[in-house]
C-alpha cells in the first residue's frame, strides 16, 4: 500500500513500492482535507508465517521470530508488529492462543523486548517520516478495495472456475436501496428527530445498551419534542432501518467466492430487514424493484441460479414479524412449560391465557399472548391455536386478538371439536380461523426447530435403539467369534455394534459418577468388535464431564476425592484413540496451581501424608494436562 516516503519537512521522496517500506516505525499521512493521520505498516513475512506457515506450533519459536525482526543498525525505537485475523489464534490454528500467550510471556521474562501498544508508541515516538499510499488499496488483498466490489479473481482455490462477478450487481442493488431509503428516512425522521443523520450516528448508544431507561434518555435527547408511544416506535423503526442499511455492507459478505455463502446471505438478510421496515414505515414496497437488481447477481452454483432465487429460498423465510414470534411461542409451548412472561431472542412474550388439551399422542394448545419487540417496542396481542398429532405432524396459526367474546367463542368451538376426536375438523377450524394460513414446524426459529425435532425424535430413536440392542445382545458372542478369526462382520451386525457400544459409552462418559471400570470395559469390547468410535460425540461427552470435575476441584481444591476423580478422568482422556480438548481443564488447573499448590507443597515438606498424596496426584494430573508443575 505504501508508495513513497520522506523525512517530515524534507523534499526528496524515496520509492518504497512493492512492500519495501520499513514496518518498524510510524509514518504520517497527509490527507486532502489538510488533516493528517499516523499509519503503521505491519511485518508481512511474519504475519504470513503465523497465518499459513505453522509459526504458532511452538510459542518459543514465535517469540524468537518476532524478536529477529529487530535490527541494531536502525537508529530509532523499533516497533515489531503483525496483522492477522483474530480467528488465527485457536480457530484456524488449534491452541494458537496458547502459543501467543506463551510467546508474550517468554519475551517479557527473557527481557527480549518491551510490549507496547500503538497509542503509547506514538506518544513516546512521534513519526519522523511521512508517507504516500496507493489509493484504493487494502492490507488483505493485492487488488485493493476491488475485493469488495468486483470480480478481483482472488479465491481459496477450492472451486476452480468460480467467479465473483456477482459482487458488482449485489453492491449496485444495495447502493440503490440505500439511496432510495435515505430521502424517505430523512423526510419522515425530520418530523420526530432534531437531526436525522446525527441521531442515526448516535444510535450506537442504543445498540450497545437497550435498557428501556437508556432508550428513553436517547429519544428525549434526540427528539424534536416529547414523543407519544406510537411515535417512539416509529422513531426506533426508522433508526433500525438505517442500521440495517449500513449492516448490509458488512465486509465479510463481500470477501468470499459465492453469492449463496452464509456471509453473503447474511448481508442480504440485512437488506431484507431494511425492506421490511421500509414497507411498514412508508407503505410502498421496494422489494420487487430490489429483486430486479439482485437478479443480475449470478451464483456459481446452478441450483441457486441468482440473487432473486437465493433471496426467495434462503433469505425471505428468515424474516420475522410479531405474528411469527407468536407462532413460535405457541408451538414451543407444546414441548416446554413457559413462565407467564418469557423472552424469545429480542422479543418479550406475556401469556394472557393458555389452555392445553390432550388425547393420546395428540395435543391442542389454545391461548392469547402479548408480544413485544425489545428493539422497536412494537407490540401486538395475538390469539393462537396449534395442533400436534404426534411425530412431525404439527400445524397452527395466529391472529390479532379480536376481543374476549370472539376469543372465547373460537376457543369453545375448537375445544369441543377436539374433545369429539374430530381432528380433520380441528385442522379445518384452525386453518379457517387463523388466516392468512397455516404454520408448520418449518417456520420455527432454527434453534428451536432443532430442539423440538430432537424431542419429537426421542421416542423414535428409543425404539430404534431397543431393536439394535436386542440384535447386538443376541449375537454378541457370534460377532466376537467372527472378529477373532479376523473376518469382517456383516454390515448389519457391524451397524448394531457401533450404535449400541457408542451409545453406552456416551452415557458412561457423561454420567455424574464416571465409572472408569465400565468405560474401559466398553472400550475393550469396542476394540474387539472392530467398532469405529464416534469421536466427536464421545469427545464432547467426556470433555463436559472433565470440565465439571475440574470446576468441582477448583471449588474444593484440598479435597483428595475431587482431585482423584479429575485425575482419573483426564487419564482416561489421554488413553483414547481420539483427542479430547482439555483447554478449560488446563485453565482451571492453572488457577489451583497458582493459588493452592504452594501451600500444599509446604505441608508435604512438613510430612503431612494427605498433602504428599495430593502432590503426587496433582503432578500426575499436570503431566496429563501438559501443564508443568514446579519441582
Amino acid at each position: 500500500q505504501a508508495r513513497r516516503v520522506r523525512p517530515i519537512g524534507g523534499r526528496n521522496w524515496r520509492d518504497v513500492s512493492g512492500g519495501k517500506i520499513d514496518p518498524t516505525t510510524a509514518y504520517r499521512l497527509r490527507l486532502k482535507s489538510g488533516n493528517s493521520i499516523c499509519l503503521f505498516f505491519y511485518d508481512g513475512p511474519i504475519a504470513r508465517a503465523v497465518a499459513f506457515e505453522g509459526l504458532l506450533a511452538r510459542g518459543e519459536n514465535f517469540a524468537h521470530r518476532l524478536v529477529s525482526a529487530f535490527n541494531d543498525s536502525r537508529p530509532w525505537a523499533q516497533l515489531v508488529h503483525i496483522a492477522t485475523d483474530g480467528e488465527t489464534y485457536g480457530h484456524h490454528h488449534l491452541y494458537g492462543d496458547m502459543a501467543l500467550a506463551y510467546a508474550l510471556q517468554y519475551i517479557e521474562e527473557q527481557r527480549l523486548a518491551r510490549l507496547i501498544n500503538y497509542g503509547q508508541y506514538l506518544e513516546l515516538h512521534p513519526p519522523t517520516q511521512e508517507v504516500e499510499i496507493f489509493e484504493n488499496t487494502s492490507w488483505s488483498c493485492a487488488h485493493g478495495v476491488e475485493r469488495w466490489r468486483s470480480d478481483c479473481g482472488c479465491n481459496t482455490g477450492g472451486h476452480p472456475g468460480w467467479n465473483q462477478a456477482w459482487r458488482a450487481p449485489l453492491r449496485e442493488a444495495f447502493d440503490w436501496l440505500r439511496d432510495t431509503l435515505a430521502p424517505q428516512y430523512e423526510e419522515k425522521a425530520r418530523t420526530l428527530l432534531r437531526d436525522p443523520w446525527e441521531a442515526r450516528d448516535a444510535y450506537i448508544a442504543v445498540v450497545l445498551d437497550r435498557r428501556r431507561e437508556n432508550v428513553e434518555a436517547f429519544l428525549a435527547q434526540q427528539a424534536v419534542r416529547p414523543l407519544n408511544p406510537e411515535e417512539k416506535i416509529t422513531a426506533l423503526k426508522l433508526l433500525e432501518l438505517q442500521r440495517h442499511a449500513m449492516l448490509m455492507y458488512t465486509s465479510c459478505g463481500w470477501f468470499f467466492d459465492e453469492l449463496s455463502g452464509i456471509e453473503t446471505v447474511q448481508v442480504i438478510q440485512y437488506a431484507a430487514r431494511a425492506l421490511q421496515l421500509a414497507s411498514e414505515l412508508f407503505g410502498d414496497s421496494l422489494e420487487a424493484a430490489f429483486l430486479d437488481r439482485l437478479e443480475k447477481a449470478k451464483s456459481n452454483i446452478p441450483e441457486h441460479k441468482d440473487g432473486r432465487v437465493i433471496y426467495d429460498k434462503l433469505v425471505k423465510p428468515t424474516l420475522v414479524d410479531l405474528p411469527k414470534v407468536g407462532v413460535h411461542y405457541a408451538v414451543s409451548s407444546l414441548f416446554e412449560d413457559f413462565d407467564r412472561e418469557t423472552r424469545t431472542y429480542c422479543y418479550r412474550v406475556e401469556r394472557e391465557d393458555y389452555r392445553l388439551l390432550t388425547a393420546g399422542k395428540s395435543r391442542l394448545a389454545l391461548g392469547r399472548a402479548h408480544v413485544t419487540s425489545e428493539i422497536t417496542w412494537e407490540s401486538k396481542t395475538l390469539s393462537f391455536g396449534v395442533l400436534h398429532l404426534g411425530d412431525h405432524n404439527l400445524s397452527g396459526g395466529v391472529r390479532e386478538f379480536r376481543g374476549p367474546e370472539a376469543y372465547e367463542q373460537l376457543v369453545q368451538r375448537v375445544t369441543e371439536t377436539f374433545q369429539r376426536g374430530d381432528f380433520p375438523e380441528v385442522i379445518r377450524l384452525v386453518s379457517e380461523s387463523f388466516e392468512p394460513g397455516m404454520y408448520t414446524l418449518k417456520l420455527l426459529f432454527r434453534d428451536e426447530q432443532r430442539r423440538i425435532l430432537r424431542k419429537i425424535l426421542d421416542s423414535a430413536l428409543t425404539e430404534a435403539e431397543l431393536a439394535y440392542r436386542q440384535l447386538y445382545q443376541h449375537h454378541a458372542a457370534l460377532m466376537n467369534f467372527v472378529t477373532a478369526l479376523g473376518l469382517p462382520l456383516p454390515k448389519r451386525l457391524q451397524v448394531a455394534a457401533e450404535i449400541i457400544l457408542n451409545s453406552d459409552l456416551r452415557r458412561v462418559l457423561e454420567a455424574e459418577d464416571l465409572s472408569l471400570e465400565r468405560a474401559n470395559a466398553l472400550l475393550d469390547e469396542a476394540w474387539r468388535a472392530g467398532v469405529q468410535l464416534d469421536g466427536p460425540t464421545l469427545e464432547f461427552a467426556l470433555r463436559r464431564t472433565i470440565e465439571r470435575l475440574a470446576r468441582h476441584f477448583r471449588a474444593e481444591p484440598h479435597a483428595l476425592e475431587r482431585l482423584e476423580r479429575l485425575e482419573a478422568a483426564v487419564g482416561l482422556a489421554r488413553s483414547l484413540p481420539f483427542s479430547v480438548n482439555l483447554w478449560t481443564a488446563q485453565n482451571l488447573f492453572w488457577e489451583v496451581l497458582q493459588s493452592v499448590f504452594p501451600t500444599m507443597q509446604q505441608r508435604a515438606r512438613s510430612g503431612d501424608a494427605d498433602s504428599i498424596r495430593w502432590l503426587e496426584l496433582f503432578r500426575r494430573l499436570g503431566d496429563n494436562l501438559l501443564v508443568r508443575v514446579p519441582g
